[in-house]
């Protein structure tokens, strides 16, 4: 499965990106195929452990801030690896296409 979600800390001011990285730096740390664009961070794995990681990248922000807003959107396909690479190949391949 795929799961992008983003994480905000809520009464923390306006620049956020100190607790952004600490729940990108959980991300990285677990080993898991991962991506992080301007809006989300998207990780790729079997559910316990990709939602074990969301959870702590959530805990990590939540050490910091009074409140965490979570938004979570999952890919769940079974028998699928690699989806993080091969979504974005298979559109760039039809684009070279045209």
């Amino acid at each position: 499965m795929i799961i992008a979600f983003s994480v905000t800390p809520i009464g923390a001011g306006e620049g956020v990106s100190e607790y952004v990285a600490d729940a990108v730096r959980v991300v990285r740390e677990s080993g898991l195929p991962n991506s992080t664009d301007a809006m989300f961070t998207s990780i790729e794995g079997e559910w316990d452990e990709v939602m074990a990681v969301v959870k702590a990248a959530v805990d990590a922000v939540a050490a910091k801030a009074p409140r965490v807003s979570v938004v979570l959107k999952a890919d769940i396909r079974a028998g699928v690896t690699d989806g993080l690479t091969a979504k974005v190949a298979a559109v760039e391949e039809k684009l070279a296409g045209q």
